[in-house]
């Protein structure tokens, strides 16, 4: 299993709280799609793997014209081997899915949306700098059940100001839509972001980790009450809705990343691509490099499996760790697990460690203590 991952640089404005590459300008968008049709094929030659998921990401890719998104998975098409139950999931914004736009994308490959909701609260996406409203966002998810069945929309959680309250309101309208997949974050200050300079200046106060713990632990059980499966920690879905990216991400699967800033997978290496749209529509129209590799340490590929394995419902396995690390990785991560199975964190089962739901909102600090930074065992 493989998938391609396409990254769209563009947005109308910037969230305060997103640090993803994008620009508000569009000057050269119609020669950066271009470039990302020769990048498709590039990246084509001598790659024989299946490719059964394609993600357009961002940025905002609603933001594109839909002939520009179908030029992009055609050229998907004509240079890829793909599966016959492909997954193709657009990421979208309220203010861009218009009935015109629905009906547009409905009659295209995209067979998933992935909604930016973010919250059904004006005063939330406020904070945040969104571009639609509350009404945009109830109107939107309305309209887009009606075209698509495999959707999803996207909630943040932890915001300034918010309540336990205001938060299960926003679940509520969430879970009146009865949508297939619902992904959910607790907001994070990234660094270099104007929600950063806002907390530093005290114009914004961020919310006690107790309160947001206590949102988490009300998602999840409103979530689970309404059958849906926390397969990975911020993603929840029905039963047959898991997203097929989400999952091929969380369990190591290799990735092609299209377009500026978009990163690569192969199992043993990383890249990533200049995060600068001038910069990458110059290297692709002059062949010229326009990514940086990384190649992976086995100590780098058991952080790694240790970081996602986590975060999702599979875990790790003991026996995974032994028959691709060997003994001594077992066994370092065997005891430096120890205290947090005490602790209740964490738990083993059939030769599975996997969080709990008190560990699954810790799960990225706990992955930190299980990771080796220098090998001396």
């Amino acid at each position: 299993m493989s998938g391609i991952y396409i990254h769209i640089p563009y947005c109308k404005q910037a969230c305060y709280y997103c640090n993803f590459h994008f620009s508000t300008s569009t000057k050269n968008k119609a020669k950066v799609v271009e470039a990302m049709l020769k990048e498709l094929y590039i990246k084509s030659q001598n790659y024989n793997d299946i490719v059964e998921t394609i993600y357009f990401g961002g940025g905002t890719p609603s933001f594109l014209e839909t002939e520009e998104i179908n030029c992009l998975t055609e050229a998907v098409f004509n240079n890829f081997k793909t599966a016959s139950n492909l997954e193709i999931t657009l990421e979208a914004n309220p203010d861009d899915l218009t009935i015109k736009k629905l009906k547009e994308l409905s009659k295209s490959k995209i067979n998933r949306l992935s909604i930016g909701v973010q919250s059904f609260n004006d005063h939330d996406l406020k904070i945040m700098n969104r571009a639609h409203n509350s009404k945009d966002a109830n109107r939107c998810v309305k309209n887009a059940k009606k075209y698509f069945d495999n959707l999803s929309i996207d909630l943040i959680y932890g915001m300034p100001e918010s309540t336990l309250e205001s938060w299960e309101h926003n679940l509520d309208i969430a879970l009146s839509y009865n949508t297939n997949h619902i992904s959910s974050y607790a907001l994070t200050i990234e660094p270099k972001t104007a929600l950063e300079k806002y907390v530093e200046k005290g114009l914004v106060k961020l919310l006690d980790e107790e309160i947001v713990f206590k949102q988490y632990k009300l998602m999840l059980r409103r979530l689970s009450n309404e059958n849906y499966i926390n397969y990975e920690l911020s993603s929840f879905a029905k039963d047959g809705y898991f997203s097929k990216n989400n999952t091929a991400y969380w369990l190591r699967k290799n990735y092609i990343g299209i377009g500026p800033s978009a990163h690569s997978f192969d199992g043993i290496s990383r890249s990533w691509n200049i995060s600068n749209n001038n910069l990458y529509l110059k290297a692709i129209e002059e062949n010229k490099m326009y990514y940086k590799t990384e190649k992976l340490t086995k100590t780098d590929q058991y952080n790694e499996y240790v970081m996602t394995g986590l975060r999702t419902i599979w875990g790790i396995s003991l026996d995974f760790l032994k028959d691709n690390f060997g003994t001594k990785y077992q066994n370092h991560f065997v005891e430096k697990s120890k205290k947090y199975i005490y602790s209740k964190h964490l738990i083993l089962k059939n030769n599975v460690i996997k969080t709990t739901i008190e560990g699954k909102f810790l799960a990225d600090g706990i992955a930190s203590e299980l990771f080796i930074v220098k090998l001396n065992i």
